[in-house]
């Protein structure tokens, strides 16, 4: 089981997973389980049985950004780990220290100190690091890059250099929000986020040599604000698209329109998360009533219908297998 520390349990920020927490002989395993939870299920492979690895991963806004420092090894999210991932997120991440060999798409490139690469989670990649590295993560919803899913294949596999440019501006301005994330709090912490998204968005435009299909406006803001909104208030069973237009000034149905060009609904998203939060919770020892309540729910009933609508199977049924990486499986 990982073992984590937490900066802040009040936000959930600043969870740290470190494999020297665990013997020797499970390291590798405690890696793939930690590496699991914070970004997307993956291979990992290493020259020896063990692994010495540490990840410290926070939320700002939007944005997940998680720092890992880990022992040279290959990693490989494979089409069957993809089948098993929701694909809501691309990965840009900016090379610290060491080297990594990216394969994705069909194209390949080596990134240095300072790079920055764009990972797609819907589809395999393969990198290899043959040394000890530190790679600073950053997990962006894909709607906020506004870039159709054909110009976001274009940018996978590709090293952003940091000579000039939005690149020369990008890749200090992130690393040092990737050190920084827990100083900031409140309005100075939602506005650091929207500054990185713009920044993000900007130059995964500039690499298509266009414009974004969808800027990151007024609108974008406005939405990547409601989303936190919902992070925050997400144990509040109340929380209903009314309660959460009158807190931003604006209508219902106008809510409604910036979820659909997410391709998303506000329940629904509602929903993913509250479930995604009862699975990192739902243990043999936890009781099913007061987890799901925690979350939103109104009690067990209420989240195993939700739960099986959303994988296929049961919450005891998908404990007594496991807790296997696809609660389909399960099924």
């Amino acid at each position: 089981m990982a073992v984590m520390a937490e900066a802040d349990v009040g936000r959930q920020r600043g969870q740290v997973f470190c494999t020297r927490s665990v013997p020797a002989r499970e390291s590798l395993e405690f890696w793939h389980d930690a590496v699991l939870a914070t970004l997307v299920g993956m291979d990992i492979r290493t020259s020896s049985g063990t692994y010495d690895a540490t990840m410290r991963t926070d939320r700002l806004g939007a944005l997940r950004i998680t720092t890992v420092d880990c022992d040279p090894g290959e990693v490989h999210r494979s089409s069957g780990r993809v089948a098993r991932g929701d694909g809501t997120q691309v990965f840009v991440a900016v090379q610290a220290s060491g080297t990594a060999q990216v394969e994705q798409d069909g194209r390949r490139t080596e990134l240095r100190p300072g790079d920055i690469a764009f990972f797609e989670t819907v589809r395999p990649y393969r990198t290899r690091f043959p040394e000890r590295f530190q790679l600073k993560i950053f997990a962006v919803p894909r709607g906020l890059l506004g870039q159709p899913e054909a110009a976001l294949a274009r940018l996978t596999a590709r090293a952003i250099r940091p000579v000039s440019g939005l690149a020369g501006l990008l890749s200090p301005f992130v690393a040092r929000l990737a050190d920084t994330s827990e100083d900031y709090d409140g309005p100075v912490a939602d506005r650091m986020a929207d500054s990185a998204v713009a920044l993000l968005a900007a130059t995964a435009a500039q690499q298509l040599d266009g414009e974004p299909a969808e800027l990151p406006g007024a609108e974008r803001v406005l939405l990547l604000r409601i989303q936190r909104f919902i992070r925050w208030n997400l144990a509040d069973a109340d929380l209903t698209p009314a309660v959460i237009a009158r807190a931003h000034g604006i209508s219902v149905r106008y809510l409604h329109r910036l979820f659909e060009q997410e391709g998303s609904t506000v329940g629904r998203w509602i929903r993913r998360l509250r479930l995604e939060e009862c699975r990192r919770e739902l243990t043999d020892a936890a009781s099913i009533g007061s987890v799901a309540r925690r979350w939103g729910f109104s009690g067990a009933p209420h989240l195993g219908r939700a739960f099986r609508r959303e994988y296929g199977t049961s919450p005891t049924a998908w404990l007594l297998a496991g807790r296997p990486d696809d609660p389909l499986e399960a099924s």
